[in-house]
């Protein structure tokens, strides 16, 4: 073991962390993806005009928002465990940060002017037509900036999934640090490569606040 910083180790261990950011990404894309549809639909179910509908909906939202992610990845993982860990990883990441973008698009939606209801009343256009053509558009435009914040906050929360066993980047600096006694180098390294992905997309964030006028 070196008593110094092992740049050897770093260089050795750069593929292997390169690697695990690409499962990383990948599971951060789809729970994005999964989370921003899914809170959708969500939003809008919480709308219906059945308690049959809305009740549910709300209990499971609070459960997934009362509980903590941790928690939430090992149940998963215990209950579906023929299921491949990055699929249950995935998941849990879609489904845990649908509870949070499901409320910043209900925020959205009831930012809608009331006026605009009113007209599609008038226009006797359908429920469907309503949401898709007037509502939608102007709710999902103002929630972006937030919607990009969470998927970042998701990014940065993804070494919870090496605890399902996930090979996503944390995962493999673990397993390097354990094996050549190189916790400092590989995490360090696993920290900047966080940080050089995050931060331009933070910046990224703002500017489209500023350019939607947030």
């Amino acid at each position: 073991m070196n008593d110094g910083f092992d740049w050897g180790a770093v260089s050795e261990s750069l593929p292997l962390l390169l690697e695990g950011f690409r499962i990383t990404l990948l599971a951060t894309v789809l729970g994005t993806l999964v989370a921003a549809v899914l809170g959708l639909a969500v939003a809008v179910a919480g709308r219906a005009p059945s308690r049959f509908v809305t009740v549910p909906v709300r209990l499971l939202m609070e459960f997934v928002r009362s509980t903590p992610l941790l928690v939430q990845l090992v149940g998963a993982a215990a209950l579906f465990n023929t299921v491949e860990p990055l699929y249950i990883g995935i998941t849990v990441l879609g489904v845990h940060y649908a509870a949070y973008t499901s409320e910043v698009y209900r925020a959205g939606i009831d930012g809608v002017p009331k006026g605009q209801w009113e007209a599609c009343r008038a226009l006797s256009l359908s429920p469907r037509r309503t949401w898709q053509a007037v509502i939608l558009p102007q709710a999902v435009r103002k929630v972006l900036p937030a919607l990009g914040n969470y998927a970042i906050s998701m990014f940065k929360e993804t070494p919870f999934l090496a605890v399902i066993t996930v090979q996503e980047m944390v995962f493999e600096a673990r397993k390097y640090g354990a094996e050549h006694f190189a916790y400092t180098e590989v995490f360090t390294l696993a920290g900047l490569v966080f940080l050089v992905a995050s931060y331009p997309t933070s910046l990224l964030m703002r500017k489209l606040e500023k350019r939607l006028g947030h």
